[in-house]
Formats: C-alpha cells, structure tokens, sequence
C-alpha cells in the first residue's frame, strides 16, 4: 500500500470497520480505489502504530482503519502472520 501510494498507484481493499468510542461495527468496509496518506503520530492518536489513514478517491474523504482488520488487498485475501 505505502509502495503504491509513493507511486501515485491506487488500489483497493476491504476491512472490518471498528469503532473503539463507541465499541461498535458496521460491518465489511469496501474501498474501491484509494491512497494512504501520512502516518499519525501517537500524540494525534494513540493507536497510531496500528492505524492507517487513507484517501477514498471516490468520495475524497480522508478515513482510517486498523491494519489488523484489513481483509483483502486488490482482491487477494489477507492473512496475519
């Protein structure tokens, strides 16, 4: 995603959203082409070693998500390791 996006390349994925305020979900997020943006830094947000911010090219709407609930990458199937 970081190669991609330092190469002006977009591209999509999917992710379980999670809402750690209100400890809730909707569900499956689809983002169909998109670009990370800069990393946070943890005096902006305290899980900012596990959160990435990108840019929906669709709707130019700055959104963020948690690595760990990233499910596909340009239709491959993801997997922790």
């Amino acid at each position: 995603m970081r190669r991609l996006s330092a190469e002006n390349r977009p591209f999509s994925f999917s992710f379980m959203s999670c809402n750690l305020t209100d400890r809730s979900s909707e569900g499956i997020v689809t983002v169909r082409r998109a670009k990370l943006l800069k990393r946070e830094c943890v005096a902006h947000h305290k899980h900012a070693d596990m959160v990435e911010a990108y840019i929906d090219l669709d709707t130019m709407e700055s959104r963020r998500f948690y690595q760990p609930l990233l499910m596909y990458f340009n239709g491959e199937k993801c997997v922790l390791q």
